[in-house]
């Protein structure tokens, strides 16, 4: 396409509309914006924001506290990111 530059992100929203689309994911408020702004014909409104906090990563738990999670896995991409957890009770 004209507008994409070789391996630049880009995203395109509603072919209908031509909103956004090929505009370039350059930035995390552009990509947040862009979810933020996401709304449904059946009332489904998305609120986005950036959290900049810092997390630690590589926290290992034990084999046994990782099955008390009640992970409910999805059809498509269950195996890898889609998934839902659920209170224990």
């Amino acid at each position: 396409k004209k507008f994409q530059k070789d391996f630049e992100p880009v995203i395109s929203v509603d072919a209908k509309k031509k909103e956004l689309v090929g505009k370039p994911l350059e930035t995390y408020s552009i990509i947040v914006n862009l979810i933020g702004a996401t709304k449904t014909k059946t009332g489904l409104n998305v609120k986005a924001d950036i959290d900049e906090n810092v997390y630690e990563t590589g926290i290992k738990i034990s084999k046994s506290d990782f099955e008390k999670i009640n992970i409910c896995k999805h059809e498509f991409h269950g195996d890898d990111w889609n998934y839902t957890i659920k209170p224990l009770n």
